[in-house]
């Protein structure tokens, strides 16, 4: 006799559906809401990097009076700096691109015929094209970057006054339970915030004087503004130095071979010592990232916001370690969470 047929029910419980739904009910929010979420994280992570300023400050005045000062000061800062370089930034940007053709042609020159090949069958016109694309859509992200910059600062103003009580606010919808765990987090991401913050910054300024210092001696063309745009880069660590030596060893070249091939050794240099004397100088042991997690962190963040997204997607990468050891510990197997911490401690040995 044939056995009877069985029937399967495929039961699904009403919470994991609810899950799925408000899950895609947050992509789809993402996607909407994108740029408002990265002005909010923008305006997170400078509020959380100059509040131990304005805290030092409010012993002495209101902490509205300290967050305009110490806001005041900052754009005092940035455009006291861009007054006084404008008009050789100006003029070095105009030589480059007033110059620009004739470099092109000459690097391309000085290309072997099989990398001529290899780039766009000797076509000049096709590589043009395709660095001309490149060279717009990096623009826009750059220009993207900087009006969520602009939004996360006013933002910021507003975070630094009424942070604490917002915290507290939202703090409240927390079970009791959960509280002190919250509350380690959100001690351990402040700290990992302004190491990020805080040491990009030293770096980048020490970039910008090396850059600035070695292209003025080896009188390579428009110094000022590759020292700018290697200080600016550097805020991507390991991946953003890198890149901005490309421009410098270019105008290099066009001065002499031997030029171009000092300015590459300079820019090996100094990575070099930023990597294992000012980074860990800088960061101290709060910044536990590998270069593989920089460059994954780099390049989810920059596929999903452009160049503001590398930025942010960097700090919120190197905020895993402790959300694992505060909130993952007990569901992770021991020997996992020994072994991390191991790998840490040798790394920062």
């Amino acid at each position: 006799m044939p056995e009877p047929s069985r029937r399967v029910a495929l039961v699904i419980p009403w919470r994991t559906i609810l899950k799925l739904i408000v899950a895609a009910v947050v992509i789809w929010l993402w996607f909407k809401l994108v740029e408002v979420v990265l002005v909010v994280l923008v305006a997170l992570l400078l509020a959380v990097t100059l509040n131990p300023i304005v805290t030092r400050f409010e012993r002495r005045m209101p902490r509205w009076a300290a967050t305009l000062l110490v806001g005041l000061a900052l754009v005092a800062l940035i455009g006291g700096f861009l007054w006084l370089t404008w008009a050789s930034l100006s003029s070095q940007a105009a030589y480059v691109t007033s110059h620009f053709d004739q470099i092109q042609r000459d690097m391309w020159k000085k290309v072997p015929g099989w990398m001529q090949n290899a780039l766009g069958g000797g076509n000049l016109e096709e590589i043009e094209k395709r660095v001309g694309n490149a060279a717009l859509s990096f623009v826009r992200s750059v220009a993207s970057a900087v009006v969520v910059t602009v939004l996360g600062f006013i933002l910021m103003l507003y975070f630094l006054i009424e942070g604490q009580a917002t915290r507290d606010w939202l703090i409240a919808f927390v079970p009791a339970t959960h509280r002190p765990k919250l509350h380690q987090t959100l001690v351990e991401c402040e700290r990992v915030i302004f190491a990020y913050v805080a040491g990009n910054v030293i770096t980048s300024i020490f970039a910008t004087v090396v850059v600035g210092v070695s292209m003025s001696l080896l009188k390579v063309p428009a110094a000022l503004l590759l020292a700018v745009i290697a200080g600016v880069c550097d805020f991507i660590p390991v991946i953003g130095f890198i890149a901005s030596s490309v421009p410098a060893i270019l105008l290099a070249l066009t001065v002499s071979t031997n030029t171009g091939l000092a300015v590459a050794a300079v820019f090996v240099a100094y990575h070099a010592i930023e990597n294992y004397l000012v980074g860990p100088w800088a960061y101290g042991d709060r910044l536990k990232l590998s270069n593989i997690a920089v460059v994954l962190a780099f390049v989810v963040g920059a596929a999903v916001a452009g160049v503001i997204g590398a930025l942010i997607a960097l700090p919120v990468a190197a905020v895993y370690p402790a959300v694992e050891r505060i909130w993952l510990r007990e569901k992770l197997p021991e020997e996992t969470v020994v072994e991390h911490r191991q790998i840490e401690h040798r790394k920062a040995g």
